[in-house]
């Protein structure tokens, strides 16, 4: 919003807000704290900027402390960044105080190009936005434009659903779910899909509008998350495994039309009054279509909503559209080149988005996706087996989850199908790695570790970890 406003506009604006503050400033930080509403401990800011009238300047630097010697000093926060504007009142300094990593002659170069640029929009055209003003150099914007450049081209992307309706029509006999002993071919599963779908679109779904989907792991929460989309609408995850007070805010804040659920857990969520509410396990579908919708679905419609912890402890949610997600998968098939010999695991809840990567990386490039038990999710022999009995080629794990797997006792008895493990969710930290890079080297199967939040699409960087790490 600030920067779409005129430089003017904004100064103006700044200034009302600052002068109906005064009445506040004697308030203590510990009351602002309270009446904040963040957990405690969670700081208020992480910068910090003050404006100091009639700050010492080189007059006092003659004073001299009789019998006393200046040998230096200098004035710390706890802030990482912080920005003192020292008022003399025929010019100002700027004083700077940062982590090591930012570097405080940067930040006040900043600060000055900041001020410069506002004189002069004040002079010459006070209407300019300030998004307008110039922080950079001509050389560092010469160096963030050659850093961001983007060669990749992109075609024209199609759907997640029209992706997974591709292989269903190349393949439809090839295997698509493993859940326990039950098998879902990609025709089962488009057919099923269209069916709640069909259903869907005929109780108002439709592009952009949020279903939120609350099952247990099964193959039927698979269909439903594919209805949802090829009725046009966004799934909304929503874990049953998480507190009542979580699902009740996510439930309200993402704003869902409809729920879908399952009879088994349908008690224990704390449903809004006036929510419509479908179980997957009691409807009658006898009578819907059983072609593809035909709806007016873009790569621009929004595909999921999946909440974070956020900042401040209360969950923030990330819609991502379906072109997120098919450029994600785009951007990555000349490391991974995924296909329809590979058989991954859905490890993760469908509420975490490591979750994305798994299914449509999966389901899109025609695989077959094994949906692990929750039980087995926590148990790292129960889940070693699982990845030999299914002849497992991708693996996504945390680096902690995949620690316990390491150390699982008879892991390098024998070689496992593995082709690639994929890291995300924490940080990692290659040294632990040892032990497996000892018995197995670094080529088959390849560790990679890549990194992003829930807002860029699962994974942003690639980084694959050799021996030499």
């Amino acid at each position: 919003k600030l920067g779409a406003r005129g430089v003017l506009e904004s100064l103006r604006e700044t200034h009302a807000g600052l002068t109906g503050l005064l009445a506040h400033e004697h308030a203590s930080l510990s009351l602002a704290q309270r009446c904040s509403g963040l957990p405690g401990g969670t700081p208020l800011f992480s910068s910090l900027l003050n404006y100091r009238h009639g700050a010492t300047g080189q007059a006092d630097s003659g004073i001299a402390w009789e019998g006393m010697q200046t040998l230096g000093g200098e004035e710390r926060t706890n802030f990482p960044v912080g920005m003192w504007v020292d008022d003399l009142g025929r010019d100002f300094h700027l004083v700077g105080q940062t982590v090591r990593s930012v570097g405080v002659a940067r930040l006040c170069n900043y600060m000055q190009a900041a001020v410069e640029g506002i004189v002069e929009a004040l002079e010459r055209a006070p209407e300019r936005s300030m998004g307008e003003l110039q922080l950079l150099t001509k050389k560092e914007r010469e160096l963030l434009q050659q850093w961001g450049g983007n060669t990749l081209r992109y075609p024209a992307l199609e759907t997640l659903h029209q992706l997974i309706e591709r292989q269903a029509q190349a393949n439809p006999a090839a295997t698509a779910l493993i859940y326990g002993d039950e098998l879902l071919s990609y025709a089962e599963l488009n057919l099923r899909a269209n069916l709640l779908a069909h259903y869907l679109i005929e109780r108002g779904i439709r592009p952009d509008v949020k279903v939120g989907i609350a099952v247990e792991r099964s193959i039927g929460m698979m269909v439903g998350l594919l209805a949802i989309l090829k009725a046009g609408g966004a799934y909304v995850p929503l874990d049953p495994e998480y507190p009542a007070d979580r699902l009740a805010y996510m439930m309200c804040d993402s704003g869902i039309e409809l729920l879908l659920t399952q009879s088994a857990v349908r008690d224990s969520l704390p449903v809004a009054e006036g929510l419509r509410v479908l179980e997957l396990d009691t409807l009658d579908l006898s009578g819907a279509a059983e072609h593809n919708p035909q709806v007016a679905v873009h790569a621009e419609n929004l595909a999921y909503v999946i909440y974070t912890s956020g900042s401040t402890g209360r969950p923030k949610g990330a819609q991502l559209s379906h072109r997120n997600v098919t450029r994600l998968l785009q951007g990555t098939d000349e490391w991974f080149k995924f296909g329809v010999d590979d058989v991954w695991t859905m490890f993760h809840s469908y509420a975490f988005d490591f979750s994305v990567w798994e299914i449509f990386g999966a389901l899109c490039t025609g695989g077959q996706l094994v949906i692990v038990p929750f039980w087995i999710s926590r148990s790292p022999e129960d889940f070693l087996q699982l990845l030999r009995r299914h002849k497992v080629t991708v693996l996504n794990q945390t680096p902690s989850a995949f620690g316990q797997l390491m150390h699982v006792p008879g892991i390098y008895d024998e070689r496992l199908s593995l082709r690639a493990v994929i890291f995300g969710g924490e940080a990692l930290d290659p040294q632990r790695l040892k032990p497996w890079m000892a018995h197995w080297g670094d080529q088959e199967p390849q560790l990679i570790n890549m990194y992003g939040i829930t807002e860029t699409t699962v994974h942003v960087t690639y980084r694959r970890i050799t021996e030499a790490d």
